[in-house]
């Protein structure tokens, strides 16, 4: 057996002792749950049960195309404010040229916003009726 063949098999060593240690544990704690663990039945154990409340309706409740697309329009600008605190890091490093890059992208974002904004995409409440708007 050469050198560096007893190199491998002792690097492996470690890697294949880990392996079987976190499933040994995995299964000892598996099995230590199923034996210690509560064995109570009844009907508020099988109940849907969510923040103290038992749950009233249908779980298959539709929800309006609006939340989504507010939900949508969240992670899309979240993420463009993770490419802002990287442009923020390196500003001393990209000088100039990374502040009008970033100056181009910030009015990319707002002219979005903008747009969202008039197509009312961010309008959450329904809209009232003419007479209600007139206060009859």
């Amino acid at each position: 057996m050469s050198e560096n063949a007893a190199n491998g098999i002792a690097e492996l060593w470690a890697t294949g002792f880990f392996i079987l240690a976190v499933a040994g544990l995995c299964a000892f704690m598996v099995g230590a749950s199923s034996l210690l663990g509560g064995r109570s039945r009844g009907i508020s154990k099988s109940l849907p049960f969510e923040s103290g409340i038992v749950g009233a309706g249908s779980a298959r409740q539709r929800f309006s195309v609006q939340f989504y697309l507010v939900a949508m329009l969240f992670v899309i600008f979240d993420i463009e404010a993770v490419f802002l605190f990287a442009w923020a890091i390196v500003i001393p490093d990209v000088g100039w040229t990374g502040f009008w890059g970033a100056a181009v992208f910030i009015f990319i974002l707002l002219a979005g916003l903008v747009y969202d904004s008039r197509t009312g995409a961010l309008d959450w409440a329904p809209e009232q009726s003419p007479a209600r708007k007139r206060g009859a």
